[in-house]
């Protein structure tokens, strides 16, 4: 449980690091998506399967598809 616990923290990182990093806003927008789905399966693993669920709900899925309706009314590219 530790391992993969670590794991997923570790992705997490590499997620927000990547998300910051990223000059594409699309890509951006999916690896913050990306961090706040394993946040919620860390809370998942927590014990705390009310908080995971809704983590997952708005900030992964909602607040995504929010910022990408947003991102595709503008230009996606630096010129």
């Amino acid at each position: 449980m530790i391992l993969l616990a670590s794991f997923l923290v570790v992705v997490m990182l590499v997620g927000a690091v990547a998300a910051c990093i990223f000059r594409d806003l699309i890509s951006a927008v999916i690896a913050a998506a990306l961090v706040s789905l394993i946040a919620a399966i860390l809370f998942y693993f927590l014990q705390a399967p009310d908080v995971a669920m809704a983590e997952a709900a708005i900030g992964a899925a909602l607040t995504a598809a929010i910022f990408i309706i947003a991102i595709s009314r503008t230009k996606r590219h630096e010129q």
